[in-house]
C-alpha cells in the first residue's frame, strides 16, 4: 500500500513514540501538525523550526517512518521491481484536456510527480495550469481525479474569470469549480516557501489532488542577483523542489510548476532557449515539457522523462483552454 492510503496516516504526533506533550507542543507550535508532516519537511527543518538538536530531529523522523511502515501505509525500504511495477500500473493521472497532449504524457499529468513546463510568455502554460484546475475535479471517466487544487501563485498569473470560462466551455458548474481552488498569492521566496510548508493540512483538509506552482523559480530570479548570490539561491530553491517531490510522494497529488526561459549566449547551433533554475530545477523534476509556438497552435515535447520518449504533441488554446487542434483549421493555414 502506497502512502496516503490509509487514514491512520493522518494521524497525530502523539502516536509516535518518543514523543511526549512537551514535544509535541514544540512541533505544533513550529507547524508540524501530522505525520506526513515530518515525513515532507525532514530533520533539518524540524531542528531549525523547534530548535532541538538534530539527533532528536533524526529519531523522531524515523520513528514517524516506522508507524507508517508497521500499518502498511509506507513502503519498508527495499521492495521488489515487480512490486513497484504493479503498483505504477495503477498511478493516477489528470487529462490536459487534449488527446494528443494526453498521449504525449501516456494518459495525463501523474500524480505523486512533478512536472515542470517550461517555454516563452504566451506558449500555454498558464492556461494548462488553469485547465487541470478545473478537470482535476471531475471524475476519473472525464479525466480528472474528483478533488481540489491548489493554485500557488507568484506572478499574479491566476484569473478566476479565467476558470469560469473554462468551466463554462465544457458544461461543468463554474462556481462549484472555483470553489474548490484554493489560491495562495506568494509576494517573495520566502513566502512561497512558508505556503508550501503551510500545505500539508490544506491538502488533507480539502482532498487536493493537484498543487500547481505558477512559476516556481520567477521571486528567486528577481531577488538573488549576480553571481555573489548565486549559492545562496541554488540551495534555496532546491530545498523548495525537494519539498515539492516529497509532498508529491506524501499526499499522492499531481505536482506541476511552471518554469521561465533564459536564453544560452554561447548556443551557436540549436535553440538557444535554457529553462531557468540551472541542474537544481533539472535533477528534482520527474517530466519536463517544453512549449512553444506553431502558428495559432502549440507544441509540447517531451525534454527529460524516466520512461517517456523523446516526441511532440500539438494542441491548441481554446476557450476550453487546452484542447485538440482542429484538423480542418489546422489543414487550411
Amino acid at each position: 500500500m502506497v502512502l496516503g492510503k490509509d487514514p491512520a496516516a493522518n494521524e497525530a504526533l502523539d502516536a509516535i513514540e518518543g514523543i511526549g506533550p512537551a514535544t509535541k507542543e514544540r512541533l505544533n507550535e513550529a507547524g508540524f501538525r501530522s505525520i506526513k508532516d515530518l515525513l515532507v519537511r525532514g530533520p533539518v527543518d524540524i531542528s531549525v523550526a523547534t530548535g532541538m538538536e538534530m539527533d532528536q530531529a533524526v529519531r523522531i523522523c524515523n520513528a514517524a517512518r516506522h508507524v507508517l511502515e508497521s500499518q502498511g501505509v509506507l513502503d519498508r525500504d527495499f521492495v521488489t521491481a515487480t512490486s513497484l511495477y504493479n503498483r505504477r500500473k495503477k498511478e493516477e493521472r489528470i487529462s490536459t484536456g487534449s488527446k494528443s497532449f494526453d498521449d504525449l504524457l501516456e494518459g495525463g499529468i501523474e500524480t505523486r510527480a512533478v512536472t515542470e513546463v517550461y517555454g516563452e510568455y504566451g506558449t500555454g502554460k498558464t492556461q494548462l495550469c488553469h485547465t487541470l484546475c478545473v478537470i482535476v475535479q471531475q471524475g476519473k471517466k472525464a479525466g480528472g481525479l474528483e478533488g481540489g487544487a491548489i493554485y500557488i501563485d507568484t506572478e499574479n498569473t491566476f484569473r478566476p474569470e479565467r476558470i469560469f470560462s473554462i468551466a463554462q466551455a465544457r458544461n461543468f458548474d463554474p462556481h462549484k469549480t472555483l470553489e474548490n481552488i484554493i489560491v495562495a498569492k506568494a509576494y517573495n521566496s520566502a513566502h512561497q516557501e512558508l505556503i508550501l510548508e503551510q500545505s500539508g493540512s490544506v491538502i488533507e483538509d480539502n482532498h487536493v489532488r493537484l498543487l500547481v506552482v505558477d512559476s516556481a523559480v520567477a521571486h528567486y530570479r528577481a531577488e538573488f542577483l549576480g553571481r555573489a548570490t548565486l549559492s545562496e539561491r541554488q540551495q534555496r530553491l532546491n530545498k523548495f523542489m525537494h519539498m515539492l517531490v516529497r509532498i508529491a510522494e506524501a499526499y499522492e497529488v499531481a505536482v506541476v510548476v511552471t518554469n521561465q526561459i533564459q536564453s544560452s549566449p554561447d548556443a551557436y547551433f540549436g535553440d538557444p532557449l535554457r529553462p531557468a533554475g540551472g541542474h537544481v530545477v533539472a535533477h528534482t523534476s520527474t517530466y519536463r515539457i517544453y512549449l512553444k509556438r506553431s502558428g495559432k497552435n502549440r507544441i509540447a515535447r517531451m525534454v527529460d522523462s524516466p520512461y517517456h520518449a523523446e516526441r511532440e504533441a500539438l494542441f491548441a488554446l481554446t476557450d476550453q483552454g487546452i484542447s485538440d487542434v482542429d484538423e480542418k483549421r489546422f489543414a487550411g493555414q
